[in-house]
């Protein structure tokens, strides 16, 4: 099973919220999830995330590929 960490989109129209989540690859973007790591919200100014970097450490180590916005909000809380 290919497993990916991206973002599920929640919230209503012109006001976007996300989850970061471990999904398995294959599933549609808003569609069940393994496990929720994190949230980030694009319309708040400042720290705009949270994450859990134990979570995300395991996934990582058992070979999930985290998507481009999500490797650099990893980043970002490192």
């Amino acid at each position: 099973m290919a497993v990916a960490i991206r973002l599920n989109r929640q919230g209503s129209k012109d006001r976007p919220y996300y989850k970061i989540v471990v999904v398995d690859s294959r599933k549609r973007r808003d569609g069940r999830y393994i496990e929720q790591v994190g949230t980030y919200d694009p319309m708040q100014a400042g720290v705009n995330y949270t994450i859990d970097l134990e979570k995300v450490d395991k996934w990582l180590a058992n070979g999930a590929q985290p998507s481009e916005t999500v490797n650099s909000i990893i980043r970002k809380s490192r």
